[in-house]
């Protein structure tokens, strides 16, 4: 059986749905780590989601941290997670464990535009 083929992505079956974005390649494991931009970012710039990045203000729509608005300091594309600055778990000896969010939790407030890349990608379209 094949570890992962670009042709899974066109199949209705959910197993192979699964299938394709968990063994999915980092370069399109990074497309698949979208995250929605808000009402302002989605007018200014005519797109619905962009790629996470490091750095990127967001805010954190559901879960125990619902509504904070902090910085992202680890982008993890083999877990497809996110881990944010501030956002942390205390365990009962003192520890601060950072929390990890999956993307589509979570909502673009304000972009780092350090990359030039990356903006000649949002003035794409």
């Amino acid at each position: 059986m094949k570890e992962w083929t670009k042709h899974w992505i066109k199949s209705k079956n959910p197993r192979k749905q699964r299938k394709y974005a968990i063994n999915a390649p980092l370069h399109i494991a990074r497309k698949l780590m979208s995250v929605r931009l808000n009402k302002d970012l989605k007018q200014k710039y005519g797109k619905r989601n962009f790629p996470i990045r490091t750095g990127d203000r967001i805010k954190v729509m559901t879960g125990q941290f619902k509504g904070k608005l902090v910085k992202i300091s680890e982008v993890n594309l083999k877990n497809k997670s996110v881990y944010l600055e501030d956002v942390f778990i205390v365990k009962k000896d003192g520890n601060k464990i950072p929390v990890k969010i999956h993307p589509s939790n979570l909502m673009i407030m304000e972009l780092n535009l350090d990359d030039k890349l990356r903006k000649k990608a949002l003035e794409r379209k």
